[in-house]
């Protein structure tokens, strides 16, 4: 087996990061009691302040204060974990949150489908990437071994377990994952490196540290299974932006909601399901939430599409106060079938499939402005169809115009060619509109193809009913 380590050093950071329009602006976030506060991590525009962890916020602002400052949040640490977890279940059914702020995932049995590692591990990289968080990825032929490595590798991959040793015994001590006062003791005792830690005697190592140190070794060199509990995707997605300062505006929730739209699709991905419904609460101060439903007519995934139909949704609704969060809730969360699409397929980026078209149609102009057409028990031509969320399939019978006038006209063109009748068509005496028509398939001197009637023993022109495309 192969397990990949997705090392996340940074994710308390891009967790608030990658809720901001700029994500280049000088952000501290703050850590401890009200009365001290301290600056527990930096991004690179607040270091080029002179700004660092373990600083109060007091000596921050003495400093500079052209930066913005956000809670180090640890529920938040753990939602960008689950959320991370889920996206990364669409690689592998084995996935772990063992160690904290990291991701474990078994690729050997995904690399028939993804391709060989590199290819793998570039695809991890550019998803990683566009979700906004910073990593680093090792794999090893043992999980615990993957962590340790991304401690002081990034992108190294080892497949077997003699290059792993030989890997391993070249590492610090203080790189091992050992607990603080064992890798400072080994220090003091001159030992540096994991080769020169495994050449001491192993009883003697019994006695000195914890029986955990030597199961920790065993472990690193494969020789301990590490028990691992396996990530299972919610069956519901539910996420919340709370936004830094008061939105008037419509524009200004559109990068949450792509953020939220697009942490909904790589969710969906995951758990290879889509949507077919769900809501956006806009959060207000003293008030009720306003709710954007949206409904589909089937279930989709694709980022930019769910993006572009909540926005439709969103232009439509007058924002009755100030916005202060944003939050997507999704509970109907359907099989997902991908479209059937042709291996050669011409000029796809200027083609939108019709389900794709028909939602965002919706969005803009509303659930009733779209609709397809359904087949109704009725031979009469002007009864036989009725208005449906989605088109039906119609019964089979004689052909018929795809464009029916709402008034017949009488055709008076002295060429007209009768190609195929008469059909005769006699319903509706139930319903008081009794008809009895006989009805061609007619061609004019320009070549167009209609269809009209006469009624059964009536004189006089043709009646144009519909035209055939």
């Amino acid at each position: 087996m192969l397990w990949a380590c997705i090392l996340l050093p940074q994710l308390a950071m891009d967790g608030v990061l990658r809720q901001r329009a700029d994500a280049q602006a000088p952000l501290a976030l703050l850590a401890g009691p009200p009365q001290r506060r301290v600056l527990q991590a930096v991004n690179p525009g607040a270091r080029a302040l002179g700004l660092k962890p373990g600083q109060t916020l007091s000596a921050a602002q003495a400093l500079s204060h052209d930066f913005a400052t956000a809670d180090y949040d640890l529920t938040a640490i753990d939602r960008c974990q689950q959320l991370l977890a889920a996206w990364a279940y669409g690689f592998s059914a084995q996935v772990s949150l063992h160690y904290p702020r990291c991701l474990l995932l078994e690729v050997q049995s995904s690399l028939g489908l993804f391709g060989p590692w590199p290819r793998f591990e570039a695809r991890l990289r550019e998803e990683l990437t566009a979700l906004g968080f910073r990593h680093r990825i090792t794999v090893a032929p043992n999980p615990a071994a993957a962590r340790v490595l991304a401690n002081a590798h990034d992108g190294l991959a080892v497949s077997d377990t003699q290059t792993l040793r030989q890997t391993l015994e070249r590492l610090p001590v203080e790189r091992l994952g050992l607990p603080r006062e064992v890798a400072t003791a080994l220090a003091r005792m001159g030992v540096r490196h994991l080769q020169q830690l495994l050449a001491l005697p192993r009883d003697g190592l019994a006695k000195r540290f914890p029986a955990a140190v030597l199961d920790h070794l065993d472990t690193l060199l494969g020789l301990r299974p590490l028990a691992l509990d396996f990530y299972r995707p919610p069956d519901v997605f539910d996420a919340r932006i709370e936004l830094n300062f008061e939105v008037e505006s419509h524009q200004a929730l559109l990068f949450p909601l792509r953020r939220l739209t697009g942490d909904l699709a790589a969710y969906l991905a995951g758990r290879d399901s889509g949507v077919q419904r769900f809501t956006l609460h806009l959060e207000h101060r003293n008030r009720a939430d306003s709710e954007v439903p949206v409904g589909l007519l089937g279930a989709e995934r694709e980022a930019g599409m769910l993006f572009e139909l909540t926005r439709g949704r969103l232009e439509h609704l007058q924002l009755p106060a100030p916005v202060l969060a944003v939050r997507l809730l999704a509970r109907e969360l359907p099989p997902f079938t991908p479209e059937h699409r042709q291996l050669f397929d011409e000029r796809p980026q200027q083609s939108l499939p019709w389900e794709q078209l028909r939602e965002r149609l919706r969005a803009r102009l509303g659930d009733e402005a779209v609709h397809g057409l359904g087949a109704r028990a009725d031979h009469r031509p002007e009864h036989a169809w009725t208005a449906q969320p989605t088109a039906l399939p119609l019964p089979p019978c004689g052909p018929r115009p795809g464009w029916l006038l709402d008034e017949p006209l009488a055709l008076r063109e002295a060429s007209l060619r009768i190609l195929a009748g008469a059909e005769r068509i006699e319903s509706g005496w139930w319903d008081g509109g009794d008809v009895r028509r006989d009805y061609y398939l007619v061609e004019t001197r320009s070549g167009q193809r209609g269809w009209a009637f006469r009624t059964v023993g009536g004189e006089g022109p043709l009646l144009l009913h519909g035209w055939f495309a």
